[in-house]
């Protein structure tokens, strides 16, 4: 694995270095299991059943008044009360446990003192660290202030260049590092770009300078996938060594993969001395599970950010993961848009039979992509256009269209980097040949429509000659210097034009027109389209993934406070307690809109149990739930025709309960008769020639009305016409849900009202297909 991750040149490379050096050494290195810590802290491992300290930095002694040998084998309450250890173990419990941070009181009598504990799990152990209080933490009011700006300037980016050049400035300015950049990995095992930058007056500037792969090899890329952030403090600190070295029970040290004291590598220490800097810290940016790169900083000076800073920066990398995928969604909602009408013009050239079509009209075919040739390859005969594919090549494709499902597109712009297609050529490609393929499987058995790209060189500028990446540097070091004096222009090969996400989707939709085609079914291809459209806006796993990382440092935020409430009553004056509870309230407030996201996302998911549901019976049910809300704004029910209909009950009765509710909050306050209405009937389905008919619900009322230009907006995730704390309040998610709901059934709904003229909401349910239950199970 090493082997193949190194290139020739990193290790021709590796024999030009005097006195030798072995660059796989950085590759195998494993910097989980390096058996120390950072010495501005200090940790020990206890078993969870029995308390017992198993493992002990060298350094407990000086920062927690316990030498290691006296911890070893003790209670772990000999330096933690014991409702610090019970928080730090109910707190990390769980499957999908996460690490908590708390701030308590250490030391004997007479050397009490503050210290910052971070717990987490590791191979069944209880993990605490420990960091003195730093007494220049800044306040919270405005530290909270400064993060709600700097969320806000990122939720208002519309590009990704916009959004990493936000990430930069924010982050800089939550943590006062000298130079904040985002560093994006071209692919997951490739070199990385520096795409933006921050940097204090008179550093060198890195903006589109490159770095070798071998900068961040494999397995400090997967630390970097499974941990938010990593702080190195001082490059020059003195690493702290375990007590004992090694674990007699697994023969290893203790796995530090998510400690954040964990120690660092010598090579990244000697790395980061040649470049200047003293301290550095790495926040991870996720897309889809993968590493997409990094906010990297560099200080001029030690610096440790406190658990709030860190906490702080976690949740801005995990925002700043969100806003990219967003924005992606987006572009590739409008890429649908600009490129449907070309697949649609293409799709109609080939009607009449798509080997004859592909030969007749490949350049249209060619050109939808910009490409430089076209295969089509449908039950064992070839034809194409343009470029020609190599025999081995079309072979090569064909056996990884047989692996994929059919409409999937694979790309890439770097062919004879991919394993297995550099044998297709039987050489390495020439100039004019095949550099990039994007390839559209049209069935299980091997059939494919693929597109090919030349190469195109392009310039590079490295920030040190990728054929050297390793060098003897002043004082004997090993590692390249890095810095603009070292910049190292190249011309990169073996390449093609990226396929871009309009290529892509121009791809899909062709395959979308071409399978409604075959059919012959025009409605199939509408409701493919319509599917797809869906599909690429909805970014509830995201939202998922996001919000689970987001609630634990609030959850930290929120215990921190109330300790502090509880541990320093007496001494707080009313001011600052009035303070820490509007924090409090806040971080409650923000728990609310995670726990709503996170249902709104699990409704993107969710399987659907569709059977024939009585409207009354689950009326009735939502009563339950709503009655007592509308008998108190003195809301009179009443029933209209009430039939049966294909649905998922759960899912109706949410849309009831939710409009109902609706209804009690929005009750016109000058009237003293209330009511909501609920009825179902049959009606012609709009814009249908025929005489098909559909169950149309409406929930209508009486009450305060809304305006027409908002009606779209009542709809919208958050979105709330009123202040946070008017008409029973809420998260503004209660008819984004019924819209969610309404959608994934197949229906619409849609709104009547005016101020002073109630509203009617009414809703269809389309016709769907019910989900499997082990898909319902998963979704629920």
């Amino acid at each position: 694995m090493v082997d193949r991750w190194l290139t020739e040149r990193a290790r021709a490379a590796e024999a030009e270095v005097p006195g030798g050096f072995d660059l796989s050494e950085c590759v195998r290195e494993p910097i989980h299991l390096l058996g120390g810590v950072q010495s501005h802290g200090t940790l020990i491992a206890v078993e969870p059943a029995s308390g017992v300290v198993v493992v002990a930095a060298a350094n407990t002694g000086e920062l927690l008044g316990a030498p290691p040998e006296e911890l070893l084998g003790a209670h772990a309450s000999r330096v933690l009360a014991e409702a610090e250890l019970e928080e730090a173990l109910s707190g990390t419990s769980g499957e999908d446990s996460a690490a908590v941070t708390f701030p308590a009181p250490v030391g004997g009598a007479g050397s009490r003192r503050q210290v910052d504990v971070s717990a987490h799990r590791r191979d069944g152990l209880l993990v605490l660290e420990f960091e003195p209080r730093q007494h220049e933490a800044p306040a919270f009011g405005t530290f909270y202030a400064g993060i709600r700006r700097a969320l806000a300037r990122l939720r208002s980016t519309s590009t990704v260049t916009e959004a990493c050049a936000v990430a930069a400035r924010e982050v800089r300015a939550l943590t006062g590092y000298d130079r904040v950049m985002v560093y994006r990995f071209d692919g997951e095992a490739g070199p990385g770009e520096v795409v933006a930058e921050d940097l204090t007056p008179g550093w060198d500037p890195w903006l589109g300078l490159w770095f070798p792969a071998t900068d961040v090899p494999p397995q400090a890329r997967r630390l970097y996938r499974d941990n938010w952030i990593r702080v190195i403090g001082d490059v020059l600190d003195e690493t702290v060594g375990l007590v004992p070295p090694v674990r007699p029970e697994t023969g290893v040290p203790l796995d530090l993969s998510s400690a954040a004291l964990r120690t660092v590598s010598g090579f990244h220490l000697e790395y980061l001395r040649n470049i200047g800097v003293r301290s550095s810290m790495s926040v991870s940016v996720l897309r889809e599970g993968s590493l997409w790169g990094l906010i990297a900083c560099h200080g001029a000076r030690p610096l440790r950010p406190t658990p709030e800073v860190r906490s702080a920066c976690e949740m801005f990398g995990a925002a700043f993961s969100l806003q990219l995928a967003a924005i992606e969604e987006r572009e590739r909602a409008d890429a649908i848009a600009e490129s449907g009408t070309r697949a649609a013009r293409v799709a109609r050239l080939l009607e009449d039979g798509l080997e004859e079509s592909v030969a007749d009209h490949g350049e249209a075919v060619t050109e939808l992509l910009a490409a430089d040739g076209v295969v089509l390859c449908r039950g064992g005969r070839v034809s194409g256009s343009g470029d020609t594919f190599p025999p081995g090549l079309v072979q090569a494709l064909g056996g990884r269209a047989a692996l994929l499902a059919p409409g999937t597109v694979w790309e890439t712009d770097r062919l004879a980097e991919v394993d297995g297609e550099e044998a297709a050529f039987g050489a390495q490609p020439s100039v004019m040949g095949p550099a990039g393929v994007l390839l559209l499987p049209l069935s299980r058995s091997g059939d494919f429509l693929a597109w090919c790209r030349r190469e195109r060189p392009v310039p590079r500028r490295w920030a040190a000659d990728p054929a050297a990446p390793v060098r003897v540097g002043a004082g004997g070091e090993r590692l390249t210097p890095r810095g603009s004096g070292a910049v190292f222009a190249a011309m990169m090969r073996g390449r093609s034009l990226e396929w871009t996400t309009t290529d892509r989707a121009a791809a899909r939709e062709l395959w979308r027109l071409l399978t409604g085609l075959v059919l012959r079914h025009a409605d199939a291809v509408g409701a493919l389209n319509d599917e797809l459209r869906m599909t690429n806006l909805d970014l509830d796993g995201f939202a998922h993934a996001a919000a689970h990382d987001l609630k634990e440092p609030l959850r930290g935020i929120s215990n921190a406070v109330t300790f502090t409430i509880e541990d320093a009553a007496a001494r707080l004056d009313e001011t600052t307690r009035r303070r820490l509870l509007t924090m409090q309230r806040l971080a409650g407030r923000m728990d609310e809109l995670l726990n709503s996201l996170l249902h709104y996302a699990r409704l993107g998911r969710a399987g659907l149990r569709v059977s024939e549901v009585d409207l009354g019976r689950v009326l009735d049910s939502a009563l339950e739930v709503a009655g007592p809300r509308l008998a108190e704004e003195r809301v009179q029910v009443r029933r209209g025709p009430l039939p049966v209909l294909a649905a998922d009950q759960d899912r109706l009765y949410e849309i009831l309960v939710n409009l109902l509710v609706n209804a009690a909050k929005y009750a016109d306050p000058d009237s003293s008769d209330r009511w909501v209405e609920v009825s179902g009937r049959r009606l012609p389905v709009p814009g249908d020639p025929g005489e098909a008919h559909e169950t149309v619900v409406t929930v209508r009322d009486n009450g305060m009305g809304i305006a027409p230009a908002l009606h779209e907006e009542v709809f919208q995730l958050f979105r709330r016409l009123h202040g946070p704390h008017e008409y029973g309040g809420g998260s503004g998610v209660g008819l984004a849900v019924v819209k969610r709901v309404v959608q994934r059934h197949g229906g619409r709904i849609w709104l009547e009202s005016a101020p002073g003229r109630g509203s009617a909401f009414s809703f269809t349910l389309g016709v769907c297909e019910a989900a499997d239950d082990s898909t319902a199970a998963d979704g629920s």
